[in-house]
């Protein structure tokens, strides 16, 4: 079953945070804070890396940006 970049996130941040609340790093009383800045750096980090979809995973930005230039 393949999940969605959403729910991939969603899933790395809660055991993220659970880790830091089991290892004491984040109290529970801080994990709304807390989740909200681990689940914002995932995201960040997997949409910053993720390619545009016409260009295939040997191409890099600037090899299709010439390309569409002509």
């Amino acid at each position: 079953m393949a999940f969605s970049v959403d729910e991939q996130v969603l899933r790395a941040s809660k055991e993220i945070i659970v880790k830091f609340i089991e290892t004491g790093r984040v109290s529970p009383t801080a994990f709304p804070e807390a989740f909200k800045s681990i689940y914002q750096a995932i995201s960040e980090t997997v949409r910053e890396g993720q390619m545009p979809a016409e260009v295939s995973p040997e191409e890099t930005p600037q090899k299709a940006a010439k390309k569409k230039k002509g």
